[in-house]
């Protein structure tokens, strides 16, 4: 069975998306009506890292920095607004790669699900299959009849000769997202250490789709889903429409 770098036992949960909020109020107002009044108020300071392992960690370097003289940044203003006008529900299509696991036995599409549908999106339909091209191809087809805007892939993501999710679909991508990878491989280094490298996570658009190929177990779904995709998912869904 392959291993995407993420079947490992651990006792705590992956699900880390670490929250720094590390905010610079940087206000220099030098009071010059009572002489040389320097007041430097450096907000609430650097918060210390709190490492929940029960509830994850959650990542999101949210660096706000108030200038009061004027620079006003206009980059954080432009994303707001494109999320703003990104759609609250995506229609999404979970797929389960695995020779091992079926439908009674997916975890980690369960987690997939759950996690879609507490977030609001719609879950157009999940199915298991055989973790070789043919059959990947066949649910991503179900996936865009169903009218998926999301589809996300579960398994195959290893080094295993088994392992054939990303070579599928990577060559069916019109664009690739790197990103997601990388990042994904930098929160799981946090979890789980060096076999973080062994996962080829991925992720892409094709034919107006957007498509998530992550690891199989439900520690690195979660991960992925609560770190990356669910905070992104209304957004990219309106990139690829532009």
């Amino acid at each position: 069975m392959a291993h995407d770098g993420h079947d490992h036992d651990h006792d705590h949960d992956h699900g880390h998306g670490h929250s720094h909020s590390h905010g610079h109020s940087h206000e220099h107002g030098h009071d010059h009506e009572h002489g040389h009044g320097h007041e430097h108020e450096h907000g609430p300071g650097h918060p210390h890292h709190d490492h929940d392992h029960e509830h994850g960690h959650e990542h999101g370097h949210e660096h706000h920095h108030h200038h009061p003289h004027g620079h006003d940044h206009a980059a954080p203003g432009v994303a707001a607004e494109h999320k703003a006008r990104a759609p609250v529900h995506v229609s999404a299509f979970v797929v389960t790669c695995s020779d091992s696991r079926d439908a009674a036995r997916d975890e980690s599409g369960r987690v997939l699900r759950e996690g879609l549908e507490a977030a609001g999106h719609q879950v157009a339909g999940a199915v298991v299959v055989k973790d070789d091209a043919e059959a990947i191809r066949g649910a991503l087809e179900q996936a865009r009849a169903a009218g998926a805007r999301a589809v996300l892939f579960n398994g195959g993501t290893g080094i295993g000769r088994r392992d054939t999710t990303v070579e599928t679909l990577r060559a069916l991508f019109e664009k690739e997202l790197p990103g997601f990878g990388e990042i994904f491989r930098m929160l799981s280094y946090r979890q789980i250490g060096s076999a973080a490298m062994m996962s080829r996570a991925t992720a892409g658009t094709y034919q107006g789709m957007i498509l998530f190929a992550l690891p199989g177990s439900p520690q690195a779904v979660r991960l992925a889903l609560d770190a990356l995709i669910l905070p992104e998912l209304g957004h990219a869904v309106r990139e690829l429409t532009r």
